[in-house]
Protein backbone atom coordinates (compact mmCIF):
# COMPACT_ATOMS: atom_id res chain seq x y z
CA UNK A 1 0.00 0.00 0.00
CA UNK A 2 1.60 3.43 -1.09
CA UNK A 3 1.10 6.08 0.92
CA UNK A 4 1.99 10.07 0.53
CA UNK A 5 3.59 12.58 2.58
CA UNK A 6 1.49 15.47 1.14
CA UNK A 7 -1.49 15.83 -1.02
CA UNK A 8 0.16 17.16 -3.52
CA UNK A 9 2.38 13.76 -4.14
CA UNK A 10 -1.25 11.79 -3.42
CA UNK A 11 -2.78 13.92 -6.91
CA UNK A 12 0.23 13.65 -8.68
CA UNK A 13 0.06 9.78 -8.41
CA UNK A 14 -3.66 9.86 -9.30
CA UNK A 15 -2.87 12.23 -12.81
CA UNK A 16 0.11 9.98 -13.74
CA UNK A 17 -1.65 6.39 -13.19
CA UNK A 18 -4.89 7.62 -14.99
CA UNK A 19 -2.55 8.41 -17.89
CA UNK A 20 -0.78 5.01 -17.32
CA UNK A 21 -4.00 3.00 -17.37
CA UNK A 22 -5.00 4.72 -20.43
CA UNK A 23 -1.93 3.77 -22.52
CA UNK A 24 -2.45 0.61 -21.53
CA UNK A 25 -5.58 0.37 -22.84
CA UNK A 26 -5.04 2.16 -25.89
CA UNK A 27 -7.66 4.81 -25.16
CA UNK A 28 -5.03 8.01 -24.51
CA UNK A 29 -6.70 10.91 -26.41
CA UNK A 30 -7.95 14.66 -26.23
CA UNK A 31 -10.83 12.98 -24.79
CA UNK A 32 -9.97 10.50 -22.47
CA UNK A 33 -7.13 13.42 -21.41
CA UNK A 34 -10.23 15.79 -20.43
CA UNK A 35 -12.23 13.38 -18.76
CA UNK A 36 -9.42 12.66 -16.49
CA UNK A 37 -10.53 15.67 -14.64
CA UNK A 38 -13.88 15.06 -13.94
CA UNK A 39 -12.70 11.63 -12.62
CA UNK A 40 -10.35 12.79 -10.47
CA UNK A 41 -12.25 15.91 -8.92
CA UNK A 42 -15.93 14.77 -8.23
CA UNK A 43 -18.78 17.11 -7.10
CA UNK A 44 -19.32 20.13 -6.52
CA UNK A 45 -17.13 20.91 -3.52
CA UNK A 46 -13.52 21.44 -4.28
CA UNK A 47 -11.24 19.89 -2.09
CA UNK A 48 -7.96 22.19 -3.02
CA UNK A 49 -8.53 25.28 -4.50
CA UNK A 50 -11.27 28.14 -4.35
CA UNK A 51 -13.84 25.78 -6.32
CA UNK A 52 -14.06 22.59 -8.43
CA UNK A 53 -13.46 24.49 -12.01
CA UNK A 54 -10.12 25.51 -11.51
CA UNK A 55 -9.08 21.74 -9.45
CA UNK A 56 -10.32 20.62 -12.47
CA UNK A 57 -8.08 22.80 -14.83
CA UNK A 58 -5.40 22.17 -12.67
CA UNK A 59 -5.84 18.37 -13.31
CA UNK A 60 -6.08 18.63 -17.48
CA UNK A 61 -3.13 20.72 -17.34
CA UNK A 62 -1.26 18.73 -15.53
CA UNK A 63 -2.72 14.98 -17.57
CA UNK A 64 -1.46 17.09 -20.36
CA UNK A 65 2.08 17.53 -19.17
CA UNK A 66 1.81 14.06 -17.70
CA UNK A 67 0.80 12.43 -21.36
CA UNK A 68 3.80 14.14 -22.70
CA UNK A 69 2.21 17.19 -24.18
CA UNK A 70 1.96 20.71 -23.84
CA UNK A 71 0.00 22.28 -20.64
CA UNK A 72 -2.19 24.76 -22.08
CA UNK A 73 -4.37 27.69 -19.69
CA UNK A 74 -7.17 26.39 -22.16
CA UNK A 75 -8.72 23.30 -23.28
CA UNK A 76 -7.40 23.26 -27.17
CA UNK A 77 -7.80 20.47 -29.73
CA UNK A 78 -4.28 20.46 -30.47
CA UNK A 79 -2.11 18.44 -28.41
CA UNK A 80 1.09 19.72 -28.95
CA UNK A 81 4.42 17.73 -28.03
CA UNK A 82 6.40 19.24 -25.46
CA UNK A 83 9.67 21.11 -26.59
CA UNK A 84 12.04 17.90 -26.71
CA UNK A 85 15.38 19.24 -24.26
CA UNK A 86 12.27 20.79 -21.62
CA UNK A 87 11.34 18.91 -19.27
CA UNK A 88 9.80 21.31 -16.59
CA UNK A 89 6.86 23.52 -16.70
CA UNK A 90 5.06 25.89 -15.21
CA UNK A 91 1.03 24.58 -14.91
CA UNK A 92 -0.56 28.09 -14.94
CA UNK A 93 -3.68 27.86 -13.36
CA UNK A 94 -2.17 26.06 -10.48
CA UNK A 95 -0.05 29.36 -9.83
CA UNK A 96 -0.92 31.23 -6.90
CA UNK A 97 0.68 34.56 -7.96
CA UNK A 98 1.97 35.00 -4.55
CA UNK A 99 1.02 38.61 -3.86
CA UNK A 100 4.65 39.36 -2.16
CA UNK A 101 6.54 42.60 -2.21
CA UNK A 102 9.68 41.09 -1.88
CA UNK A 103 11.30 44.14 0.12
CA UNK A 104 9.19 45.77 2.58
CA UNK A 105 10.16 47.77 6.24
CA UNK A 106 9.29 46.01 9.24
CA UNK A 107 8.70 47.07 12.75
CA UNK A 108 12.00 47.61 13.61
CA UNK A 109 12.41 50.32 11.29
CA UNK A 110 13.36 53.65 13.67
CA UNK A 111 13.43 56.44 11.81
CA UNK A 112 16.83 57.41 11.77
CA UNK A 113 17.99 60.56 10.67
CA UNK A 114 20.63 59.16 8.46
CA UNK A 115 18.48 56.89 6.41
CA UNK A 116 20.34 55.31 4.43
CA UNK A 117 17.86 53.05 2.71
CA UNK A 118 16.58 56.74 1.31
CA UNK A 119 19.88 57.59 -0.04
CA UNK A 120 21.08 54.10 -1.69
CA UNK A 121 17.61 53.40 -3.46
CA UNK A 122 18.28 54.61 -7.19
CA UNK A 123 15.03 54.50 -7.76
CA UNK A 124 13.62 57.15 -5.02
CA UNK A 125 11.23 54.00 -4.11
CA UNK A 126 11.84 54.86 -0.26
CA UNK A 127 9.88 57.76 0.84
CA UNK A 128 9.40 58.77 5.00
CA UNK A 129 5.91 58.40 6.09
CA UNK A 130 4.61 58.83 9.97
CA UNK A 131 8.41 59.08 10.65
CA UNK A 132 9.22 55.85 9.53
CA UNK A 133 10.43 54.52 6.18
CA UNK A 134 8.27 53.50 3.10
CA UNK A 135 8.78 51.37 0.06
CA UNK A 136 6.44 52.27 -3.03
CA UNK A 137 6.20 48.58 -4.29
CA UNK A 138 5.13 50.73 -7.35
CA UNK A 139 8.97 51.89 -8.11
CA UNK A 140 10.94 49.35 -6.31
CA UNK A 141 12.80 47.13 -8.72
CA UNK A 142 14.07 44.78 -6.05
CA UNK A 143 17.49 45.66 -5.95
CA UNK A 144 17.87 44.78 -2.53
CA UNK A 145 20.21 47.89 -1.90
CA UNK A 146 18.10 49.06 0.92
CA UNK A 147 18.32 45.69 2.77
CA UNK A 148 22.29 45.84 2.62
CA UNK A 149 22.08 49.28 3.94
CA UNK A 150 19.78 49.14 7.17
CA UNK A 151 22.16 49.37 10.00
CA UNK A 152 19.01 48.20 11.91
CA UNK A 153 18.18 44.84 9.46
CA UNK A 154 14.53 46.67 9.49
CA UNK A 155 14.01 45.93 5.94
CA UNK A 156 12.68 42.21 5.15
CA UNK A 157 13.47 39.98 2.30
CA UNK A 158 10.20 37.62 1.38
CA UNK A 159 11.04 35.77 -2.03
CA UNK A 160 8.83 33.15 -4.18
CA UNK A 161 9.58 29.24 -2.90
CA UNK A 162 9.94 28.99 -6.49
CA UNK A 163 12.24 31.60 -7.60
CA UNK A 164 14.37 30.89 -4.32
CA UNK A 165 15.19 27.76 -5.51
CA UNK A 166 16.15 28.40 -8.73
CA UNK A 167 19.60 27.75 -9.10
CA UNK A 168 20.41 29.61 -12.88
CA UNK A 169 17.41 32.49 -12.34
CA UNK A 170 15.59 30.37 -14.83
CA UNK A 171 12.47 31.30 -13.09
CA UNK A 172 11.18 34.77 -13.38
CA UNK A 173 7.69 36.36 -12.52
CA UNK A 174 5.34 37.65 -15.67
CA UNK A 175 4.95 41.46 -14.63
CA UNK A 176 1.32 41.52 -16.15
CA UNK A 177 -0.59 38.33 -15.02
CA UNK A 178 1.83 37.63 -11.78
CA UNK A 179 2.56 34.11 -12.57
CA UNK A 180 5.61 31.84 -12.40
CA UNK A 181 7.16 31.52 -15.87
CA UNK A 182 10.12 29.41 -17.16
CA UNK A 183 13.39 31.44 -19.07
CA UNK A 184 14.00 28.13 -20.81
CA UNK A 185 17.52 29.44 -22.01
CA UNK A 186 18.55 28.89 -18.51
CA UNK A 187 16.80 26.11 -17.09
CA UNK A 188 18.75 23.05 -15.64
CA UNK A 189 15.42 20.96 -15.68
CA UNK A 190 17.03 20.26 -12.12
CA UNK A 191 12.99 20.07 -10.70
CA UNK A 192 14.42 22.28 -7.38
CA UNK A 193 11.42 24.62 -8.52
CA UNK A 194 8.78 21.96 -8.85
CA UNK A 195 9.93 20.90 -5.41
CA UNK A 196 9.68 23.79 -4.05
CA UNK A 197 6.26 25.16 -5.36
CA UNK A 198 3.70 24.40 -2.25
CA UNK A 199 0.52 24.79 -4.88
CA UNK A 200 2.14 21.99 -7.31
CA UNK A 201 2.23 24.51 -10.28
CA UNK A 202 5.06 23.37 -11.33
CA UNK A 203 5.52 20.20 -12.84
CA UNK A 204 7.79 17.47 -15.06
CA UNK A 205 7.28 16.30 -17.91
CA UNK A 206 6.37 12.19 -17.99
CA UNK A 207 7.40 9.60 -20.87
CA UNK A 208 5.14 7.21 -18.40
CA UNK A 209 2.22 6.83 -21.43
CA UNK A 210 5.51 5.92 -23.99
CA UNK A 211 7.22 3.51 -21.21
CA UNK A 212 3.48 1.84 -20.95
CA UNK A 213 3.08 1.11 -24.67
CA UNK A 214 6.56 -0.33 -24.99
CA UNK A 215 5.23 -2.88 -22.27
CA UNK A 216 1.75 -3.37 -24.04
CA UNK A 217 3.60 -4.17 -27.38
CA UNK A 218 5.61 -7.17 -25.20
CA UNK A 219 9.17 -5.09 -25.99
CA UNK A 220 12.15 -6.39 -23.98
CA UNK A 221 11.86 -3.21 -21.78
CA UNK A 222 14.91 -2.93 -19.37
CA UNK A 223 14.81 -1.19 -15.74
CA UNK A 224 17.94 0.80 -14.47
CA UNK A 225 16.91 1.93 -11.17
CA UNK A 226 19.31 4.22 -8.99
CA UNK A 227 20.17 2.97 -5.41
CA UNK A 228 18.40 5.58 -4.29
CA UNK A 229 14.90 3.79 -4.85
CA UNK A 230 15.34 2.07 -1.22
CA UNK A 231 12.64 3.20 1.11
CA UNK A 232 10.53 4.69 -1.65
CA UNK A 233 7.64 2.59 -1.11
CA UNK A 234 8.13 2.02 2.55
CA UNK A 235 10.51 0.77 4.81
CA UNK A 236 9.25 -2.92 4.79
CA UNK A 237 9.86 -3.01 0.80
CA UNK A 238 13.13 -4.57 -0.18
CA UNK A 239 14.79 -3.40 -3.35
CA UNK A 240 14.44 -7.08 -4.52
CA UNK A 241 11.02 -6.75 -4.29
CA UNK A 242 10.84 -3.64 -6.40
CA UNK A 243 12.80 -6.01 -8.85
CA UNK A 244 9.82 -8.80 -8.70
CA UNK A 245 7.12 -5.85 -9.64
CA UNK A 246 9.45 -4.68 -12.30
CA UNK A 247 8.96 -8.32 -13.52
CA UNK A 248 5.50 -8.53 -12.95
CA UNK A 249 4.73 -4.91 -14.85
CA UNK A 250 6.39 -6.90 -17.94
CA UNK A 251 9.83 -5.61 -17.50
CA UNK A 252 12.20 -8.24 -19.30
CA UNK A 253 14.81 -7.29 -16.28
CA UNK A 254 16.13 -4.79 -13.62
CA UNK A 255 19.62 -3.44 -13.61
CA UNK A 256 21.18 -1.86 -10.40
CA UNK A 257 22.33 1.59 -11.31
CA UNK A 258 25.15 0.51 -9.22
CA UNK A 259 26.53 -1.63 -11.02
CA UNK A 260 27.17 1.00 -13.88
CA UNK A 261 28.55 3.75 -10.96
CA UNK A 262 31.56 0.70 -10.54
CA UNK A 263 32.88 0.82 -13.79
CA UNK A 264 32.18 4.98 -13.75
CA UNK A 265 34.45 5.11 -10.96
CA UNK A 266 37.24 3.32 -12.52
CA UNK A 267 37.28 5.44 -15.88
CA UNK A 268 36.86 8.72 -13.73
CA UNK A 269 39.27 7.88 -11.59
CA UNK A 270 41.88 6.42 -14.27
CA UNK A 271 41.36 10.28 -15.88
CA UNK A 272 41.55 12.26 -12.67
CA UNK A 273 44.86 10.63 -12.39
CA UNK A 274 45.94 11.41 -16.33
CA UNK A 275 44.26 14.93 -15.59
CA UNK A 276 46.46 16.09 -13.18
CA UNK A 277 49.95 13.90 -14.93
CA UNK A 278 49.05 16.60 -17.57
CA UNK A 279 49.30 19.63 -15.33
CA UNK A 280 45.09 20.36 -14.57
CA UNK A 281 44.31 22.26 -11.78
CA UNK A 282 40.83 20.26 -10.82
CA UNK A 283 38.44 18.00 -12.41
CA UNK A 284 34.67 17.78 -11.53
CA UNK A 285 32.34 14.53 -11.48
CA UNK A 286 29.73 14.37 -14.39
CA UNK A 287 27.33 12.27 -13.07
CA UNK A 288 25.22 14.43 -11.80
CA UNK A 289 23.29 16.49 -14.95
CA UNK A 290 21.81 19.07 -13.31
CA UNK A 291 25.70 20.17 -11.74
CA UNK A 292 26.88 19.68 -15.00
CA UNK A 293 24.18 21.76 -16.95
CA UNK A 294 24.97 24.26 -14.33
CA UNK A 295 28.46 24.45 -14.73
CA UNK A 296 27.74 24.76 -18.74
CA UNK A 297 25.35 27.97 -18.17
CA UNK A 298 26.80 29.71 -15.37
CA UNK A 299 30.59 28.85 -15.73
CA UNK A 300 31.12 28.09 -19.09
CA UNK A 301 35.14 28.77 -18.65
CA UNK A 302 35.03 25.80 -16.67
CA UNK A 303 33.22 23.14 -18.67
CA UNK A 304 36.67 21.95 -20.02
CA UNK A 305 37.31 20.78 -16.81
CA UNK A 306 34.53 18.08 -15.93
CA UNK A 307 34.85 14.71 -16.37
CA UNK A 308 34.31 12.82 -19.88
CA UNK A 309 33.04 10.19 -18.13
CA UNK A 310 29.29 9.13 -18.62
CA UNK A 311 27.33 8.77 -15.86
CA UNK A 312 26.14 5.43 -14.28
CA UNK A 313 22.99 5.49 -15.92
CA UNK A 314 24.44 6.04 -19.40
CA UNK A 315 27.14 3.27 -18.76
CA UNK A 316 24.62 0.44 -17.58
CA UNK A 317 22.05 1.82 -20.58
CA UNK A 318 25.08 1.17 -23.04
CA UNK A 319 25.97 -2.73 -21.20
CA UNK A 320 22.19 -3.27 -21.53
CA UNK A 321 22.13 -2.57 -25.13
CA UNK A 322 25.36 -4.10 -26.08
CA UNK A 323 24.68 -7.28 -24.73
CA UNK A 324 20.48 -6.94 -26.20
CA UNK A 325 20.51 -4.78 -29.02
CA UNK A 326 16.50 -4.65 -29.04
CA UNK A 327 16.46 -3.33 -25.50
CA UNK A 328 14.39 -0.69 -24.21
CA UNK A 329 15.98 1.08 -21.15
CA UNK A 330 14.14 2.77 -18.98
CA UNK A 331 15.74 4.85 -16.33
CA UNK A 332 13.63 4.92 -12.57
CA UNK A 333 15.34 7.28 -10.42
CA UNK A 334 14.73 10.71 -8.28
CA UNK A 335 16.09 13.12 -10.90
CA UNK A 336 14.47 15.23 -13.44
CA UNK A 337 17.28 16.37 -14.84
CA UNK A 338 17.94 12.80 -16.06
CA UNK A 339 15.67 13.34 -18.29
CA UNK A 340 17.35 15.83 -20.05
CA UNK A 341 20.38 13.95 -19.61
CA UNK A 342 19.19 11.03 -21.42
CA UNK A 343 18.55 13.77 -24.90
CA UNK A 344 22.39 14.54 -25.02
CA UNK A 345 22.83 14.28 -28.46
CA UNK A 346 26.54 12.18 -28.10
CA UNK A 347 24.68 9.98 -25.26
CA UNK A 348 21.18 9.63 -26.44
CA UNK A 349 21.57 5.87 -27.61
CA UNK A 350 21.78 4.35 -24.28
CA UNK A 351 18.86 5.25 -22.71
CA UNK A 352 15.13 5.32 -24.04
CA UNK A 353 13.26 7.17 -20.99
CA UNK A 354 13.91 8.33 -18.17
CA UNK A 355 10.95 7.69 -15.26
CA UNK A 356 11.05 9.05 -11.77
CA UNK A 357 10.16 7.05 -8.85
CA UNK A 358 6.66 8.70 -8.74
CA UNK A 359 6.21 8.03 -11.81
CA UNK A 360 6.69 4.42 -10.67
CA UNK A 361 4.53 4.35 -8.50
CA UNK A 362 1.54 5.38 -10.63
CA UNK A 363 2.86 2.72 -13.14
CA UNK A 364 2.52 0.19 -10.39
CA UNK A 365 -0.87 1.54 -9.17
CA UNK A 366 -2.00 1.39 -13.24
CA UNK A 367 -1.02 -2.50 -13.71
CA UNK A 368 -2.64 -3.32 -10.02
CA UNK A 369 1.06 -3.97 -8.62
CA UNK A 370 1.69 -4.11 -4.39
CA UNK A 371 5.44 -4.13 -4.34
CA UNK A 372 4.73 -5.48 -0.56
CA UNK A 373 3.08 -8.65 -1.91
CA UNK A 374 5.94 -9.01 -4.51
CA UNK A 375 8.66 -11.77 -3.73
CA UNK A 376 12.21 -10.70 -2.70
CA UNK A 377 14.38 -11.96 -5.34
CA UNK A 378 17.82 -11.80 -5.22
CA UNK A 379 19.83 -8.01 -6.40
CA UNK A 380 23.36 -7.95 -6.40
CA UNK A 381 24.51 -6.09 -9.55
CA UNK A 382 26.84 -3.43 -7.36
CA UNK A 383 28.94 -2.95 -4.92
CA UNK A 384 28.66 -0.53 -1.42
CA UNK A 385 30.72 1.86 -2.82
CA UNK A 386 28.19 1.99 -6.17
CA UNK A 387 25.45 1.75 -3.88
CA UNK A 388 26.52 5.17 -2.46
CA UNK A 389 26.32 7.18 -5.47
CA UNK A 390 22.98 8.12 -4.43
CA UNK A 391 24.26 10.40 -1.78
CA UNK A 392 26.65 13.16 -1.36
CA UNK A 393 30.26 11.91 -0.75
CA UNK A 394 29.54 8.46 -2.36
CA UNK A 395 31.63 9.41 -5.59
CA UNK A 396 34.79 10.33 -3.69
CA UNK A 397 34.20 7.53 -1.44
CA UNK A 398 34.15 5.33 -4.02
CA UNK A 399 37.23 7.19 -5.81
CA UNK A 400 38.87 6.77 -2.73
CA UNK A 401 38.44 3.41 -2.37
CA UNK A 402 40.03 2.34 -6.21
CA UNK A 403 43.01 4.23 -5.43
CA UNK A 404 43.74 3.07 -2.26
CA UNK A 405 43.02 -1.04 -3.64
CA UNK A 406 44.66 -0.09 -6.73
CA UNK A 407 47.72 1.66 -4.89
CA UNK A 408 47.79 4.84 -7.27
CA UNK A 409 50.04 7.49 -6.05
CA UNK A 410 48.09 10.35 -6.56
CA UNK A 411 47.56 13.23 -4.52
CA UNK A 412 43.64 13.41 -4.28
CA UNK A 413 42.02 16.43 -2.76
CA UNK A 414 38.32 15.88 -3.18
CA UNK A 415 36.12 18.98 -2.25
CA UNK A 416 32.55 17.37 -1.50
CA UNK A 417 29.37 19.76 -2.30
CA UNK A 418 25.18 19.44 -3.04
CA UNK A 419 22.99 21.96 -3.11
CA UNK A 420 22.93 25.29 -5.03
CA UNK A 421 24.36 27.47 -2.51
CA UNK A 422 27.29 25.41 -1.99
CA UNK A 423 27.99 24.85 -6.06
CA UNK A 424 28.00 28.41 -6.44
CA UNK A 425 30.24 29.25 -3.70
CA UNK A 426 32.76 26.69 -4.93
CA UNK A 427 32.57 27.28 -8.67
CA UNK A 428 33.22 30.81 -8.33
CA UNK A 429 36.34 29.87 -6.24
CA UNK A 430 37.84 27.57 -8.75
CA UNK A 431 36.91 29.97 -11.43
CA UNK A 432 39.41 32.37 -10.12
CA UNK A 433 42.19 29.51 -8.39
CA UNK A 434 41.53 29.58 -5.27
CA UNK A 435 39.73 25.77 -4.99
CA UNK A 436 40.86 24.32 -1.50
CA UNK A 437 41.12 21.13 -3.55
CA UNK A 438 41.49 19.67 -7.36
CA UNK A 439 38.23 17.16 -7.59
CA UNK A 440 34.85 18.11 -7.27
CA UNK A 441 32.08 16.27 -6.19
CA UNK A 442 28.89 18.43 -7.25
CA UNK A 443 25.62 17.26 -6.22
CA UNK A 444 22.57 19.87 -7.33
CA UNK A 445 20.23 18.46 -4.88
CA UNK A 446 20.73 18.40 -1.06
CA UNK A 447 22.16 15.35 0.18
CA UNK A 448 22.39 13.77 -3.39
CA UNK A 449 20.23 11.99 -5.38
CA UNK A 450 18.26 11.16 -2.86
CA UNK A 451 17.44 14.64 -2.30
CA UNK A 452 15.61 14.77 -5.12
CA UNK A 453 12.32 16.15 -6.57
CA UNK A 454 11.26 12.71 -8.02
CA UNK A 455 11.22 10.88 -5.14
CA UNK A 456 8.30 9.57 -2.92
CA UNK A 457 9.80 10.03 0.44
CA UNK A 458 11.95 12.83 2.19
CA UNK A 459 15.59 12.07 3.13
CA UNK A 460 15.41 11.47 6.50
CA UNK A 461 13.56 8.69 5.69
CA UNK A 462 15.35 7.19 2.85
CA UNK A 463 18.79 7.69 4.20
CA UNK A 464 18.83 4.89 6.78
CA UNK A 465 17.56 2.65 3.79
CA UNK A 466 19.86 3.20 1.74
CA UNK A 467 22.75 2.87 4.15
CA UNK A 468 21.67 -0.78 5.03
CA UNK A 469 21.17 -1.52 1.46
CA UNK A 470 24.72 -0.34 0.96
CA UNK A 471 25.99 -2.64 3.13
CA UNK A 472 23.85 -5.46 2.07
CA UNK A 473 26.29 -5.93 -0.91
CA UNK A 474 28.88 -9.08 -0.98
CA UNK A 475 31.11 -6.54 -3.09
CA UNK A 476 32.19 -4.28 -0.41
CA UNK A 477 34.98 -2.41 -2.63
CA UNK A 478 34.98 -1.51 -6.11
CA UNK A 479 37.16 -3.63 -7.54
CA UNK A 480 35.01 -6.97 -5.51
CA UNK A 481 32.45 -6.23 -8.57
CA UNK A 482 33.57 -8.69 -11.31
CA UNK A 483 30.87 -7.07 -13.74
CA UNK A 484 33.53 -4.41 -14.11
CA UNK A 485 34.88 -6.29 -16.82
CA UNK A 486 31.78 -6.95 -18.39
CA UNK A 487 32.16 -2.86 -19.07
CA UNK A 488 35.47 -3.23 -20.81
CA UNK A 489 34.04 -2.75 -24.38
CA UNK A 490 31.27 -0.29 -23.12
CA UNK A 491 32.06 3.24 -24.57
CA UNK A 492 32.21 5.15 -21.12
CA UNK A 493 33.07 8.24 -22.75
CA UNK A 494 30.53 11.50 -22.96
Amino acid sequence: MITFETQLKELKYKVLKEIATLAKNGELNKDSLENISTKIIQGDKPQYRCCVYRERAIVYESARLAAGFKPSPEITSDLEETNEGQIIYVISSACDKCPIDRFTVTEACRGCVQHKCMEVCGRNAITRVAGKAYINQDLCIECGMCKKACPYNAIAEVMRPCKRACPTAALDIDQETKIAMIKEEDCINCGACMAACPFGAILDKSYIANVTKALIDKKKVYAVVAPAVTGQFGPKVTVGQVKDAFKKIGFTDMVEAACGADAVTVHESNEFVERMEEGHKYMTNSCCPGFMSYIEKKFPTEVEKISGTVSPMIATGRYIKKNDADAVVVFVGPCTAKKSEALRPTIKDAVDYVMTFEELAALMGAFDIDPESCENIEVDDGSSFGRGFAQGGGLTSAIQNYVKDKEIDIDFKPVRISGSEELKKTMTLAKIGRLPGNFIEGMMCEGGCIGGPGNMVSIMKSRPQLNKFSKESSKQAVLENDKIKDFEDVNLER
